[in-house]
């Protein structure tokens, strides 16, 4: 297995529009996404990484938005849900392995396709889980190195190019990252069956591919989702019951005093 360091800096897109069909996956996500927002309750929302940045959280009922970015790419925007919520998204600008954020302070946290562009993916998955609150929820998207979209990888002319010439790290070795911090996985769904070049069409056989796919391929989707919530077990001391022992005293045998000295009689006499 590679190591998830990686050994060059990776180039992280600032847009979803320098991703092939970015558009496409951006929607598919939102859409994915839209029955799970109003699940998660609290007070701040963190979203790490640009592409976290534009994607629609208009229905969360969580008011507080925070983005974290490496530059000044990602503005500060308001939305209003149906119910009159307004959700400000304010934008920090700060290291996504090093977040600047307080520990157990954050209540929700979005992923999209950040682990792909980080130096140290598994300490990024690390700094998400120190700001998260116990039971808090953490949203990864990815790409499955294990699609059609995957093998892009290992074309010449194409393993150069972005996304294709970083690492894509499988949705089960991200699930094992977060087994060993103690999350359990609510939700693990792929999706988008295309190799993400070109035009993806919506007619002739490609549609029929995708709906074939969808049925019976599920686990080879090009996109990938993964929720998980954070869950700590409480620990209660326990005071050790500490018991006074009592004191050892030898037990005196009074005959052993009362034979030697008779002992030292006889030898008397004897003499």
């Amino acid at each position: 297995m590679k190591p998830a360091l990686a050994f060059r800096q990776p180039h992280y897109p600032k847009s979803w529009q320098e991703l092939p069909n970015g558009r496409t996956v951006l929607s598919t996500i939102e859409e994915k996404l839209q029955p799970w927002w109003q699940k998660f309750f609290g007070y701040h929302l963190l979203k790490i990484g640009a592409l976290s940045h534009d994607v629609n959280t208009s229905d969360s009922p969580i008011k507080h938005q925070v983005t974290c970015c490496l530059s000044k790419s990602c503005t500060t925007k308001s939305t209003v849900t149906e119910g009159g919520v307004d959700n400000q998204n304010a934008c920090i600008v700060g290291e996504l392995d090093d977040l600047p954020l307080l520990e157990h302070s954050v209540d929700v946290c979005l992923l999209s396709h950040t682990l792909e562009f980080s130096l140290d993916p598994h300490h990024v998955i690390r700094e998400a889980n120190r700001v998260l609150i116990p039971n808090g929820y953490l949203i990864i998207t990815g790409f499955n190195p294990f699609s059609l979209a995957g093998l892009n990888r290992i074309i010449p002319y194409r393993k150069k190019q972005t996304p294709w010439n970083e690492h894509f790290f499988s949705p089960m070795r991200v699930k094992d990252w977060l087994h060993l911090m103690g999350f359990e996985i609510l939700s693990d769904e792929r999706f988008l069956h295309s190799s993400l070049v070109g035009k993806i069409s919506e007619r002739g056989m490609a549609n029929y591919w995708r709906k074939f796919a969808n049925n019976y391929l599920t686990s080879l989707g090009s996109v990938y989702i993964i929720i998980a919530k954070k869950r700590v077990l409480p620990l209660t001391p326990i005071k050790p019951k500490w018991q006074i022992r009592a004191k050892f005293n030898p037990v005196k045998v009074p005959s052993m005093n009362v034979n030697s000295s008779n002992k030292s009689n006889l030898s008397i006499k004897t003499k």
